[in-house]
C-alpha cells in the first residue's frame, strides 16, 4: 500500500446508508470519487442517494457549490444492490449497526469479494478495531475510519490502528480523509479512541457538580458556556445526544477499562434513562421540551457595589497568567488594582490573590474555599473559577468559605460585576466548575498521550474538531500552567479520597521539569 491518498480512479464503497453512511458517501462523492452505496434494504439506498443529491442542490442554491460540480458529484453516486457489486472497490467503509458480530461477518464476507489491495475501514465509534479484524484472512488491511455526525460538517476523522493494522494502510486512509477535506488524527485502538475517552470528564464532572448541589443544571451549563467557552454545557449537550446513548457510551468505556473509577457512570443519569427522560427526542431530559415548556434560567447574584479599594498580591518573581489577565480586565474597566505585599500573618505561598474589603480572592486550586480559609487562617476567603478568556468572558463563577461574612462576599461580587461579569455563586465544592472540568479533560488527554494512544497534538485537534471544544485540553493546561493543573487534581484527590482524580504521570513529569505539554 502506498502512503498517498487513494487515487480518485479507485472506487469507494460505503456499506450502510443511514445518517453516517450517507454522510460519508456525500463527502467522498464531492471529493471526486465514484461511490457505491450498499444497504441490506435497497429502498434505503435509493432514499439516501436522493437525499444526498438534494443536499448538493441546496449547496448550489446557496452558491457554495457550482451546478457543474454538483451534477458531477451526483453522477458519481451509484447504488450497489448486492455486496458482489463492490468487488472493484479500492476502499470499503463500513457504517452498519454498532455490533461486533455483525461487523466481523460483514468484513469476512467482503474479503471473499474485494481484491487483496482493497482497504477495509470501519466507522465504529466504540468497538475494538483489533477485535473486528481478528477473524480476517488479511487483518493488516483493516483500519478504523471514525467520522463524526453530521459527517459533511464535522472535520474530524479518527484513523484507528488495531494491533494488526499495517502502518501504510493507516497512512493511506489518513491522506484520503485529508483529501476529502477532513482533519485526520491517528489513534491506537483502545476503548473510546481519543474523543469518546477524553470527553468523559466533561459529562462526569457535570454530574458530580449536580449531585453535590453545587448548582442546578441550567446554572452549571451557563458557567461552562459563558465562562468556559464551550458551545454547550454538559446537560444541554447530553439532552441533545440522548441520555440513553451518552449513558451507554459511558458504561461501555467504564467496563472496557475494567471499572476504572475515572469513568464511573452517574446514578443521576441512570435514573433519567430508567424514567425514559432521554432528552430532546423524548420531550424531557435535564430540561423540559415541547410547546409551553418553561426554560430554567441560570442563577446570578444581585447587583452589589464595587469596593473602594482593591489590591493584587503576587508572589515575588511569579508569573500567574490567569490572575494577570483578570487584573488587566479590572484596570480596563477603570478599577485601580495596585500591587501589594503580603499582609501580616498571611501565607505568602498563597499568592497570587486579590484583596478587597477584607476578602482574600483566589483562583481555585482544587480545595474548597472553606478548607482554604482554614489553612490560611483567613475567614473571608472567596474563590473564583477558571474562564477561557478573562478579557471577554461574560460570566464568572465564585464560591465563598462557610466562615466568610456576607459583607466580604458581596464586595467580591461587586468587584466582578464592575468588571462586566455576570456573577454566579456555586456552593463550595472542590475545584468549582470550569477548573475541575478542564483539569480532568487535560488529565485524561495526558494519559492518552502517555499510553501511546495518540500524540499531544492529535489529542487537542480531536477535541476541538470532534466535539467543538474552544481549546485543546492540553493547550489549555499549558495556558493555565501545568503546575496549577497538577495542584488542582492533587487537591481534588485529597478532597474526595478517590483514585478517580489521580494525576497523569505525564503531567507530573512536565511539572517536575517545568516544561509545557506542547514544549
Amino acid at each position: 500500500m502506498s502512503m498517498a491518498a487513494l487515487p480518485t480512479t479507485r472506487v469507494v464503497a460505503v456499506i450502510g446508508s443511514g445518517a453516517m453512511g450517507s454522510g460519508i458517501a456525500q463527502v467522498a462523492a464531492a471529493a471526486g470519487y465514484t461511490v457505491k452505496l450498499h444497504d441490506a434494504r435497497p429502498e434505503a439506498v435509493a432514499k439516501a442517494i436522493a437525499g444526498i443529491i438534494g443536499i448538493f442542490n441546496k449547496l448550489v442554491a446557496k452558491e457554495r457549490m457550482s451546478a457543474v460540480d454538483a451534477a458531477a458529484a451526483a453522477a458519481r453516486l451509484q447504488a450497489a444492490a448486492t455486496l458482489a457489486e463492490v468487488a472493484d472497490a479500492g476502499l470499503v467503509v463500513e457504517a452498519i449497526v454498532e455490533n461486533l458480530d455483525a461487523k466481523r461477518a460483514l468484513f469476512t464476507e467482503l474479503e471473499s469479494i474485494v481484491g487483496d489491495d482493497c482497504i477495509l475501514a470501519t466507522n465504529t465509534s466504540s468497538i475494538s478495531v483489533t477485535a473486528i479484524g481478528g477473524p480476517l484472512r488479511v487483518p493488516q488491511r483493516l483500519v478504523g475510519m471514525h467520522f463524526f455526525n453530521p459527517v459533511p460538517l464535522m472535520a474530524l476523522v479518527e484513523v484507528v490502528s488495531g494491533l494488526a493494522t499495517d502502518a501504510n494502510v493507516a497512512a493511506t486512509v489518513s491522506d484520503t480523509a485529508a483529501a476529502w477535506g477532513k482533519s485526520p488524527v491517528h489513534a491506537k485502538s483502545t476503548p473510546g479512541f481519543i474523543v469518546n475517552r477524553v470527553a468523559r470528564p466533561f459529562y462526569a464532572e457535570g454530574w458530580r457538580l449536580l449531585n453535590e448541589q453545587a448548582a442546578d443544571a441550567a446554572t452549571i451549563d451557563a458557567v461552562l458556556r459563558e465562562a468556559g467557552g464551550f458551545r454547550m454545557g454538559p446537560f444541554e449537550l447530553m439532552d441533545l445526544i440522548g441520555h440513553d446513548v451518552n449513558f451507554a457510551v459511558t458504561q461501555s468505556v467504564f467496563q472496557a477499562y475494567f471499572n476504572d473509577p475515572r469513568f464511573t457512570p452517574s446514578v443521576l443519569q441512570q435514573e433519567l434513562v430508567n424514567a425514559g427522560f432521554l432528552g430532546r427526542k423524548s420531550g424531557r431530559g435535564c430540561y423540559p421540551y415541547g410547546a409551553g415548556a418553561s426554560v430554567p434560567q441560570p442563577r446570578c447574584e444581585a447587583p452589589q457595589s464595587c469596593p473602594a479599594q482593591v489590591n493584587v498580591e503576587m508572589a515575588p518573581g511569579a508569573h500567574a497568567p490567569v490572575v494577570e489577565a483578570l487584573a488587566a480586565r479590572l484596570r480596563e474597566r477603570g478599577i485601580n488594582v495596585p500591587p501589594r505585599h503580603a499582609p501580616e500573618g498571611h501565607a505568602s505561598g498563597e499568592a497570587p490573590a486579590f484583596h478587597c474589603n477584607g476578602a482574600a480572592v483566589y483562583l481555585t486550586d482544587g480545595r474548597t474555599a472553606t478548607a482554604r480559609a482554614r489553612d490560611n487562617h483567613h475567614s473571608d476567603t472567596v474563590l473564583f473559577d477558571l474562564a477561557l478568556d478573562f478579557a471577554t468572558a461574560k460570566r464568572i463563577a465564585v464560591a465563598c468559605a462557610d466562615q466568610c461574612s456576607p459583607a466580604a462576599f458581596n464586595a467580591v461580587v461587586g468587584l466582578f460585576q464592575a468588571a462586566g461579569f455576570t456573577v454566579t455563586r456555586l456552593d463550595d465544592v472542590p475545584g468549582l466548575a470550569v477548573m475541575r472540568t478542564v483539569a480532568m479533560l487535560a488529565n485524561e488527554a495526558a494519559d492518552a498521550v502517555q499510553q501511546g494512544v495518540c500524540s499531544a497534538q492529535a489529542a487537542d485537534i480531536a477535541m476541538q474538531k470532534g466535539v467543538n471544544y474552544p481549546r485543546g485540553p492540553l493547550a489549555w493546561a499549558d495556558a493555565v500552567g501545568v503546575d496549577h493543573v497538577v495542584t488542582v487534581l492533587h487537591n481534588l484527590a485529597i478532597a474526595y479520597g478517590e483514585d478517580r482524580y489521580r494525576v497523569s504521570p505525564l503531567l507530573r513529569r512536565r511539572q517536575a521539569s517545568g516544561a509545557a505539554i506542547h514544549a
